[in-house]
């Protein structure tokens, strides 16, 4: 039997076959549908209309709903929104539907999924996010799809799709202290442009992947939609499956899967990660990439740190290490990305002070856990771009209009130098904090 590569045997082992080929198309098996309030009522609403108003979904237990995006607002179409999502829910008696304003309530849904133990090795999560591919990290196949789409995989648990070939990225060397996850992602897709893996799947390799924590892992495959991939995928090993487990609230069984030794990828690069340096992405595209010797002193208006790429805790560690003591010289916002990390910035201490309090001291604000101003949202989102102003930001898109202003301009940054930039005011190498 022919080679394959860790995403094709997934998508193998889900089309109940021996062997799949890149450009086949197939009938896969879903282990997890996610939605959540700006796709879920289109998803529910699609569900309905091709099965029925009095239908059931394929499978409540493999149906995750987390509202995220447009939550803590007083627009009255997203809380309707909210509304769609909890009479679904009720109505279809889902488990694993997380409220807001309630204790059940998580905040960004790609880093709430793993949280709550919905990601496995060697499944297949799809979610109406393009960020779904962030769940790869733990060895599975995770993308974004559509609400049509998703309406058939809510009645149906299965969906048809054409196997992406494999790109393949190896990260040798030592990371440096003032480069993470964020600075690898961002000179990867300097490199190849935002459409340079257009339907691939991307799959990272190397002993600088598997030296990163399962946090710095899901920054790597979040970001690979903004290189327009399918998916991004990291075999599991230790790291993975001791997190899985602590995670695995549902004892649900899986099997992790690799790629066959001969497997043919369509594109290898490898990077010495010890010489890179850090790296930001300037206005309007992720793929501007610039290293931040190049655009230092640009002078800033905001600083945002947040997000499913810059939320985590580890995000959150690397910022407080440079902010602590200093004070902020622009606007800057700090936003967990979930309930649990927000708990965790009130507990854990560094330098004698949580997380929270060294932020508070360096004068940032601190918002609610949830996507916040990332996508824009409505205006009295927290952290919104409401003026053509300039921000320096964690968040993983630069597009015109994506933090709000349609004019305004966003660099894209590691939680290190967005930090480093809220103290001067001006785009600022983390390095001259970190000496």
């Amino acid at each position: 039997m022919p080679a394959m590569t860790l995403t094709e045997k997934i998508l193998a082992k889900h089309a109940k076959t021996d062997f799949v080929e890149p450009g086949q198309n197939i009938w896969i098996d879903v282990d997890i549908l996610m939605t959540h309030d700006v796709c879920g009522p289109g998803t529910i609403g699609v569900f309905k209309k091709h099965f029925g108003k009095a239908a059931k979904v394929w499978d409540p237990k493999k149906i995750v709903i987390i509202p995220d995006h447009y939550i803590f607002t007083a627009d009255k179409m997203a809380n309707r929104n909210i509304d769609v999502l909890r009479e679904f829910s009720q109505e279809q008696n889902l488990p694993y539907y997380y409220d807001v304003g309630t204790e059940k309530y998580k905040g960004v849904c790609h880093i709430a999924l793993p949280e709550e133990g919905h990601t496995r090795p060697g499944e297949v999560l799809l979610g109406t996010d393009s960020h779904t591919c962030t769940a790869g990290a733990f060895g599975e196949f995770a993308t974004g799809i559509g609400n049509t789409d998703a309406g058939f995989v809510m009645g149906t648990g299965s969906l048809w799709l054409k196997v992406p070939p494999t790109m393949r990225f190896v990260f040798e060397g030592t990371l440096p202290p003032y480069l993470m996850a964020k600075d690898l992602i961002l000179a990867v897709i300097g490199d190849i442009g935002c459409d340079g893996a257009t339907y691939k799947a991307m799959e990272f390799d190397g002993p600088g992947v598997f030296a990163l924590n399962m946090e710095e892992r899901m920054t790597l495959c979040n970001m690979v939609i903004e290189a327009g991939g399918k998916n991004g995928v990291i075999a599991p090993d230790k790291v993975t499956l001791d997190f899985i487990d602590s995670k695995n609230k549902h004892k649900v069984p899986y099997t992790p899967v690799y790629t066959d030794p001969g497997a043919k990828f369509i594109y290898e690069k490898v990077y010495d990660i010890s010489k890179l340096q850090p790296v930001v992405a300037k206005p309007h595209s992720p793929d501007n990439k610039a290293f931040v010797s190049e655009v230092k002193g640009t002078k800033l208006d905001r600083a945002y740190i947040g997000s499913c790429t810059g939320g985590k805790m580890t995000d959150f560690r690397a910022a407080a290490k440079i902010m602590h003591g200093h004070s902020v010289k622009i606007d800057t916002f700090v936003v967990p990305a979930t309930t649990e990390v927000a708990r965790g910035l009130k507990t854990e201490k560094m330098h004698g002070k949580t997380l929270e309090q060294i932020f508070l001291d360096s004068g940032a604000k601190m918002g609610e856990a949830s996507c916040a101003a990332c996508l824009g949202g409505p205006s009295d989102t927290f952290g919104r771009l409401n003026q053509a102003i300039r921000c320096i930001s964690t968040t993983n898109r630069n597009f015109p209009g994506r933090m709000g202003h349609k004019e305004a301009e966003v660099f894209l940054a590691s939680p290190l130098t967005v930090a480093a930039s809220s103290i001067t005011g001006m785009i600022t190498d983390p390095r001259e904090y970190l000496a």
